[in-house]
């Protein structure tokens, strides 16, 4: 068993995805983007395209059978929580998802957790010693975490280092990124996803009849 992380009492920021949304949606309409400066506005236009690609999967995804099925087995409380920033476009590309896989069970409690927030905790989540987003931690009903995934699925890294080796660099590197999710369309993740929840189930099942 991994080491019990008590969030809800030190974890600042922490929202559920309605209200990353709506704080995502307000920045955007609110921000004067006359006065920003090159970086803000770098850090704008990512966030505005980000709450575009994130609304289209909302809109369009359709959580496939077999991995609702995993999901609805799920019979104790867990809370899955996710250090992300709404400027990122990696998750942009896979909260959605996750938010909408969380929707399929009411034992699942999403909690949406800011990075720049909250550097202790990302730093318990380091991904090459960086602070990558987003990360997916999954805990138990008594706090204690299940498992972790993060911050993207095994094939879009192999594809950024197929590009880097190309010597393709940014931005191009992030229009291809994009590109790729968008053929995708959540593939990978819900298989990544599908065997480490699988795994808790299974799990899950063992207990209940060695308890029987």
């Amino acid at each position: 068993m991994k080491p019990k992380l008590i969030y809800e009492k030190r974890v600042n920021n922490r929202l559920t995805y309605s209200k990353y949304i709506e704080l995502t949606e307000k920045y955007i309409e609110h921000t004067d983007v006359e006065n920003l400066n090159e970086e803000e506005l770098e850090i704008y236009n990512y966030t505005k395209f980000n709450l575009h690609r994130s609304k289209r999967i909302e809109k369009t995804f359709n959580p496939p059978n077999e991995i609702v099925e995993i999901i609805k087995n799920i019979y104790t409380p867990q809370t899955w929580m996710v250090i992300t920033e709404n400027w990122c476009g990696d998750s942009a590309q896979n909260l959605p998802y996750i938010a909408k896989l969380s929707e399929l069970n009411k034992n699942i409690n999403l909690l949406i957790v800011l990075r720049d927030s909250n550097l202790d905790i990302m730093n318990k989540y380091l991904t090459n010693g960086t602070m990558s987003i987003p990360i997916l931690i999954v805990f138990d009903e008594n706090d204690y975490e299940l498992f972790k995934w993060g911050p993207r699925p095994e094939k879009v890294k192999e594809e950024i280092k197929r590009l880097k080796t190309e010597g393709i660099v940014k931005p191009e590197l992030y229009e291809k990124l994009h590109l790729w999710y968008g053929r995708n369309r959540g593939e990978e993740l819900l298989k990544e996803l599908s065997e480490l929840l699988e795994g808790l189930v299974s799990n899950q099942n063992i207990v209940e009849v060695s308890n029987f």
